[in-house]
């Protein structure tokens, strides 16, 4: 008897509330698979507008899928019978719950915000900080995505990069080359200086504004220290850079201007006859 009971009560418990269960649990379950969407087609689209890039989609995209999960969630407890008022308090209570467990990630999602607001980099910039360096690929709402010179990844919390000092090597159009060089003494510092320049002048890379010049920065022990400066746009820094200090050595070398090195001499006492 107690066990057709129980099945009664069961039947009438799922004809009451069985629906209802079904409805959220496909409200769930759509709202799962439309944020999922939104958040793809956010990123997608955000780049094309003018007022967006690369760099705020990602997180526009975090922020979408989140908010349509939740409200997904409030519309399937609502048709199981849970009170708006309810589900507020429980999801401000839930709220305040995980605020102080998880104060370090709310940071990060804080760092990351301000990361976006005051654009210290963007996507596809290289940085270098005390946390990391490498090249940037995606900014997202709790930490962000690099990848370093020798192709590895690197996954670091926005907090980590927004504490440190960023240096962000493509901010500027425009970067200055400094080829460093010591020549003998005995050589001459105009013939020197002529050479230099004549290295820098014939890449087409160098620009003309601000002139390449060439200083005497220090009288050194050995040698008489000159620095070639000359500017290039960002994008074509380091491989003009590569190609000055090599062309430099060969101009120098095939005009006889000598570069002091240092040298060893050992002298070895006389062994006399026994």
């Amino acid at each position: 008897m107690e066990i057709s009971q129980i099945a009664t009560s069961t039947v009438d418990w799922l004809n009451g509330y069985g629906m209802n269960i079904l409805t959220a649990f496909v409200v769930l379950i759509v709202g799962w698979f439309i944020a999922k969407w939104l958040a793809q087609l956010v990123v997608q689209l955000l780049p094309n507008t003018k007022a967006f890039d690369e760099t705020v989609a990602p997180m526009f995209g975090q922020l979408v899928r989140y908010g349509v999960i939740i409200t997904a969630l409030v519309i399937a407890l609502s048709g199981l019978g849970v009170q708006t008022a309810s589900i507020i308090a429980v999801i401000g209570a839930a709220g305040l719950a995980i605020a102080l467990a998880l104060q370090g990630t709310l940071s990060n999602i804080a760092a990351g915000v301000m990361i976006i607001w005051l654009r210290p980099f963007s996507v596809g910039d290289y940085i270098e900080s005390s946390a990391v360096n490498g090249t940037v690929k995606q900014v997202g709402l709790f930490a962000t995505q690099l990848r370093t010179v020798d192709g590895l990844y690197v996954f670091t919390p926005n907090a980590k990069i927004w504490d440190a000092t960023i240096i962000n090597y493509n901010k500027e159009m425009t970067r200055r080359i400094s080829f460093d060089v010591g020549i003998d003494y005995s050589a001459d510092i105009d013939l020197a200086r002529k050479v230099l320049l004549e290295v820098a002048t014939s890449d087409e890379r160098v620009l003309t504004t601000p002139e390449p010049v060439v200083y005497v920065m220090n009288l050194g022990a050995s040698s008489v220290d000159l620095q070639l400066r000359a500017w290039t746009r960002t994008a074509d820094h380091w491989e003009a850079r590569m190609a000055i200090n090599e062309a430099g050595k060969k101009a120098l070398d095939k005009a006889g201007v000598e570069i002091p090195f240092p040298h060893m001499r050992i002298l070895a006492p006389e062994l006399s006859p026994k």
